[in-house]
């Protein structure tokens, strides 16, 4: 697999070439990206997949909504609806896609949106009877066309955006440099086990591409499983059950609650299941364990009882000081609203 990224080198060169010049439009403003007049949060990252932006989405929402109305406006990867579509008590997940409808089912709060074109979303949730007082743009980093006032940039302790390349030959959807335009940077899905001489080279190193602040957030799990059973977290690996994942790094996941007999089935991110392969997984043991996401796609076409997730949430290695900053740069964001009307 890495021989073969290499041979298709030549195309990341093209594709380099493709991005860059896309970007400048927009740098010298031959291309405008739009500013609005309620505040927009942008999540995203420089890679393709797997860098945490739904727990790290989920943070937001409860850190904001207790004091703001929140949306969550997202382009709804792989769902079957078209256009834009507000979310409400009787949409599926084949009407928002898997992520957006985990925001609904879990945040009842919150409105939940839909839509690929970001500028025509934000301007129809802004307009909307819920009157937003704060939008969260789910994996838009790239989409500039709108302008955000606070920029989240998410990437990876495992193969962190500067060590990466462009795709096809890594997995960067633009260069390294389009880190500069973020507000601030978070290294995801951390070990445990961090030294500040580790913290302090990821700094470093981030810095040659941005004067964004830097922060570091873990993967924590929840003490026991949701669905058909609650079990203690910390008893998955003595039992024997199936594993079945459609994210786009697992390994993590797995080995947290993995038992050497358990069957493992590891399918693509957002992958729908057949019916043959519900059917072999269902068959392979009487427990299931899956992600959430996972969970939210596949429990309304799920036909036997054991079906159950382990729900995650982000920890972030300095909260104090991630929040502050945070607070900042929605302060100024604020002020810059102000100055706007």
């Amino acid at each position: 697999m890495k021989f073969l990224r290499f041979l298709l080198f030549p195309f990341a060169v093209i594709y380099g070439w493709i991005t860059a010049v896309r970007n400048l439009l927009f740098d010298f403003q031959l291309l405008r990206g739009k500013t609005f007049d309620v505040p927009v949060i942008s999540v995203g990252n420089l890679s393709v997949g797997g860098t945490g932006k739904t727990p790290h989405v989920e943070y937001l929402i409860r850190t904001l909504s207790a004091s703001h109305r929140v949306a969550v406006l997202s382009r709804g990867y792989k769902r079957k609806s078209q256009g834009f579509v507000l979310a409400s008590a009787n949409s599926t997940v084949a009407d928002l896609g898997d992520e957006p409808f985990q925001y609904h089912r879990k945040f009842p709060q919150i409105q939940v949106a839909v839509d690929a074109n970001r500028r025509r979303g934000i301007e129809l949730l802004s307009r909307s009877s819920f009157q937003p007082e704060i939008i969260l743009l789910d994996d838009a980093f790239q989409h500039r066309y709108v302008k955000p006032d606070v920029q989240i940039l998410l990437s990876t302790f495992e193969q962190p955006f500067f060590s990466d390349f462009l795709l096809p030959t890594g997995n960067l959807r633009e260069y390294r440099s389009g880190a500069k335009r973020a507000d601030l940077i978070v290294i995801t899905k951390c070990p445990p086990d961090l030294n500040a001489q580790v913290l302090a080279s990821y700094v470093s190193e981030i810095k040659r591409y941005s004067k964004a602040e830097v922060f570091f957030s873990t993967v924590g799990y929840a003490e026991q499983t949701e669905g058909d059973f609650q079990l203690k977290t910390s008893e998955l690996p003595q039992l024997k059950k199936a594993i079945f994942t459609g994210i786009a790094q697992p390994n993590p996941f797995v080995a947290q609650i993995l038992n050497p007999t358990d069957a493992v089935f590891e399918f693509a991110d957002h992958h729908d299941l057949t019916e043959s392969e519900r059917a072999m997984i269902q068959k392979s043991a009487d427990l299931v364990v899956t992600t959430e996401k996972d969970y939210v796609r596949v429990k309304s076409v799920w036909e036997k009882p054991g079906l159950c997730y382990l729900p995650i949430q982000v920890q972030f290695v300095d909260e104090a000081n991630f929040l502050a900053a945070f607070e900042r740069k929605f302060t100024k964001c604020a002020a810059i609203l102000r100055k706007r009307s």
